[in-house]
């Protein structure tokens, strides 16, 4: 099991309360209310959602309003204009590497993992990727981000039923994505790393990061996030700032670092960028989330949902405990997707 210091963020947050001068309140939130929750917060997002962190920015939201707050400012999109994930990273090393030693970005590239551990399925590629052809023969080269995605993708692929995978199974999903957008005009000719990020913002930016952990988890309790790093003033200045000013070496957000580094803690100027994310049920088998999500793929609403073939889920749940830690983490973001679908399927009435 990853030890907890993965996940928890308290000791950095009370650390930079403190050189604000603010005060600080943890709202400590337990894998059993994540379990209780979870079928509210996605309802409310009315989306899918590979983590439980978008239960936890509902609670969150609730706990604001119970204390008389009715407006937050929030970081949502500073790491779609810096290059603040770790898949950014991946593509400045793999992608924008003129002129350095083969040998120090391989070191870098293993690093990136190493010290990312809770990202792996998530922000960077675990397992086979699948074909992206189409991809690559448009842009040049396969940003990470739709290389995870695909991974995961190829995962889901195992537990989905004949019938579907036969329908759907051999299209390249990001086809429809792409001939939506202006290629020639807004990624052909840009530095690999900024058809990265636009790419991203066009993407997983407005569908999960503004709903799933923005917006619909806020309103959810009537409380309003204001978004400054999406001022469009902001976003316009950034697009200009050359991607060594985004990302430098193994730093991320380098010239926001830079910027604030007199009024933000010496741990925040120097960690790496960890993604706001709940403990995977899977590596807390004894817990109640990992009960819920175990009860709920076993149950008939998830057997109604034609798209799944229950018994190759059931296979995997029972395999479980034989993963190492890094395939749990990231088949747990495959039963997440899972579990909201049942839960989205249920409360919208699809059941049968």
């Amino acid at each position: 099991m990853l030890p907890p210091a993965e996940y928890d963020e308290e000791k950095e947050a009370r650390e930079m309360a403190a050189k604000a001068g603010a005060e600080f309140f943890p709202i400590p939130i337990r894998q059993d209310d994540l379990a209780d929750h979870f079928a509210d917060a996605i309802s409310q997002s009315e989306t899918l959602c590979f983590n439980a962190h978008g239960v936890a920015k509902y609670l969150l939201s609730r706990a604001v309003r119970d204390a008389g707050y009715k407006v937050v400012i929030t970081g949502e999109g500073s790491d779609e204009i810096l290059g603040g994930y770790a898949h950014f990273r991946r593509d400045m090393l793999l992608y924008n590497r003129e002129g350095q030693d083969p040998t120090v970005i391989a070191g870098l590239l293993e690093d990136l993992e190493r010290l990312n551990p809770v990202s792996r399925g998530l922000l960077l590629p675990h397992g086979d990727p699948g074909p992206l052809h189409g991809v690559k023969r448009l842009l040049g080269f396969v940003p990470s981000w739709i290389e995870t995605f695909s991974a995961r993708a190829v995962k889901m692929h195992a537990l989905q039923s004949g019938d579907f995978l036969e329908k759907f199974g051999r299209r390249e999903g990001f086809s429809a994505f792409f001939s939506d957008v202006d290629v020639r005009g807004q990624l052909i000719g840009r530095d690999p790393l900024n058809q990265s990020l636009y790419a991203w913002a066009k993407t997983g930016l407005p569908t999960y990061i503004l709903t799933m952990l923005g917006d619909r988890m806020e309103m959810a309790h009537s409380i309003e996030g204001r978004v400054p790093f999406l001022d469009h003033h902001v976003v316009e200045v950034l697009r200009y700032q050359p991607v060594s000013q985004k990302i430098r070496g193994m730093t991320e957000k380098f010239v926001l670092r830079e910027a604030v580094r007199d009024v933000v803690s010496e741990t925040v100027y120097r960690r790496q960028k960890h993604p706001f994310l709940s403990p995977p049920a899977t590596l807390n088998p004894e817990q109640r989330l990992s009960s819920f999500v175990q009860d709920t793929l076993r149950g008939p609403v998830f057997a109604s949902i034609p798209y799944f073939d229950q018994k190759r889920v059931i296979g995997l749940l029972d395999r479980l405990e034989t993963m190492d830690e890094g395939s749990r983490v990231a088949n747990d973001q495959v039963l997440m997707l899972l579990v909201s679908a049942c839960i989205l399927h249920e409360r919208f009435h699809l059941a049968a």
